[in-house]
């Protein structure tokens, strides 16, 4: 028996001196307790040094995958194939096994035994590869695995997906911490101006106005036309003249103008995360993003997890994706399902009308599914089939709001009229067309009286048929005569039955009073004795 071994430096080849030892694979560890021992087990045939990091790192990639590189390929042709060695080879990878002996014809074995024969080759490896020590091999596998996780990170096919999760889910985040900022403001202002709350409705306008203006009795001296349109600089100044507010500190001032900072600056950045998933959508999802938008579209992905998931997912899914806990709730309950999640909030299913929105979002899952499957397994960058399927959903739109009546697919096939198609088709091959020939017909060169008798046949026949046909209407007219009159009998026993129950029951009800009545009695009468 040989058996493959991958190390960080090359491949190794090992023959086992006494494959008697591979019965026992509980104790075949003791075997490898020391050098000496691990020599009388197994061998080194041949080693295959790796040229350079690329080599080894391409390798190792494959090994991870489960699969045979080129590498590893030449070297078992050159020393098995070639060779013409006739013995099994033990290999670690279970999926690696089926690939050589498919591709190189290669007996090839993986069970507990091997398992433990290679995890023995590994504790005792400086010892049986001449020239490599521990030390040499410890730094080989750093290197490799650095250069494994690097590749890896490089050209991970999830790796820009997190990044719109992450942006996604920080835009929700600020846009909590930003109502929340906001508030605090105005209640907390509200004490020395409360008239400002309602002159200023936006949240940012009233943070910067607090900030520049400070006390109340600043709006008349400041320009405060810099952070504020125009309309509401009058209001503002005659509503700080005779404000209702109480008096504070110039302390208290600071604090609140140092939370409008905070206020501030989290808008701004939420601006520029803003543009920043703009464009990690547009270049990773581009139909998905002409479909939905940038904000739904992103928290498909973040609630699916990647672009890849969200593709796998039919459409049905997709349409009810963010409503989890409605659905099973409504399973449990026995209740109807939720037509929508995530995408209630797309522009178009909210120009929908109430008694729309259901099947608007039924087709806009459908034309968002193939939408992510372009952008995830499609080359192209292009947006066509997205503004294609845009298109589509609109019209649709357009068709249920106006009330015009579509035809599906099953009014369609009723009023279809095949016979007008099969007017040519023979008898006997109804798969083929009659041809339309003008040849010599023989049966008509015979005498009159024969072709008297040759005309007779086809109409008797037709007669038979007609006959046949009549017969089969009028048997399917007394079958469906007895379908009914069976249903009715059965209508009939039913109602029968529910009749006598309802007997029953009302004489039960009527021992039950008698013999309660009763019982009172005697439990009268005994008291009066």
């Amino acid at each position: 028996m040989l058996v493959l071994f991958e190390t960080a430096a090359g491949f190794a080849l090992f023959k086992v001196l006494d494959e008697g030892k591979l019965k026992q694979a509980d104790d075949l560890w003791k075997e490898f307790e020391t050098p000496s021992k691990a020599q009388k087990v197994v061998a080194l045939k041949s080693f295959s040094k790796f040229d350079n990091t690329a080599d080894a790192l391409e390798s190792a990639t494959a090994l991870v995958e489960s699969k045979m590189s080129k590498d590893l390929k030449k070297f078992l042709q050159k020393n098995i194939v070639k060779a013409e060695l006739k013995d099994s080879l033990a290999v670690a990878d279970s999926k690696l096994v089926s690939i050589i002996k498919d591709k190189l014809g290669i007996k090839c074995v993986h069970d507990n035994a091997v398992i433990e024969l290679i995890r023995g080759i590994r504790l005792q490896l400086s010892n049986l590869v001449a020239g490599m020590s521990e030390s040499d091999v410890n730094t080989m596998a750093l290197g490799l695995s650095h250069s494994l996780s690097r590749y890896k990170l490089k050209f991970s096919p999830d790796k820009v997906d997190t990044m719109i999760v992450q942006a996604v889910s920080l835009l929700d985040d600020m846009d909590k911490e930003l109502n929340i900022y906001a508030m605090r403001v105005r209640e907390w202002y509200g004490w020395h101006f409360p008239e400002l709350a309602k002159i200023v409705t936006d949240n940012l306008a009233y943070a910067r106005l607090v900030k520049f203006m400070g006390v109340r009795e600043n709006a008349a001296k400041l320009k405060i036309e810099d952070v504020l349109q125009e309309d509401l600089v009058t209001p503002v100044k005659e509503a700080a003249q005779i404000s209702m507010g109480t008096e504070v500190s110039s302390e208290d001032i600071e604090h609140v103008i140092e939370l409008c900072q905070q206020v501030i600056d989290i808008s701004e950045y939420r601006e520029q995360l803003d543009e920043y998933l703009k464009t990690r959508m547009m270049a990773i999802a581009p139909n998905l993003t002409e479909m939905v938008g940038v904000l739904i579209g992103a928290r498909l992905i973040a609630r699916a997890g990647s672009l890849m998931n969200l593709a796998k997912y039919p459409a049905s899914t997709v349409q009810i994706l963010g409503a989890e806990k409605a659905l099973f709730s409504a399973l449990k309950k026995k209740q109807a399902t939720p037509k929508y999640g995530i995408l209630y909030h797309a522009s178009v299913v909210g120009h929908a009308t109430a008694k729309n929105k259901g099947k608007i979002s039924r087709v806009l899952a459908a034309k968002t599914s193939l939408a992510v499957r372009v952008d995830a397994l499609g080359e192209s960058d292009h947006v066509t089939l997205g503004l294609a399927a845009r298109a589509a959903v609109e019209h649709r739109l357009q068709q249920l709001e106006s009330g015009a009546s579509v035809k599906t697919s099953s009014q369609v096939k009723k009023a279809a009229t095949p016979s007008k198609y099969e007017a040519g088709r023979a008898a006997e091959a109804p798969a083929l067309i009659k041809e339309k020939t003008n040849k010599h017909n023989a049966a008509e060169d015979i005498s009159m009286f024969g072709a008297q008798e040759t005309k007779q046949k086809p109409k008797k026949e037709e007669e038979s048929s007609s006959s046949s046909s009549d017969a089969e209407s009028s048997s399917s007219e007394e079958e469906k005569k007895k379908k009914k009159e069976k249903k009715e009998k059965k209508k009939a026993k039913k109602e029968k039955k529910e009749k006598k129950d309802k007997k029953r029951s009302r004489e039960d009800d009527k021992d039950k009073k008698k013999k309660k009545k009763k019982s009172k009695s005697s439990d009268s009468d005994s008291d009066s004795d």
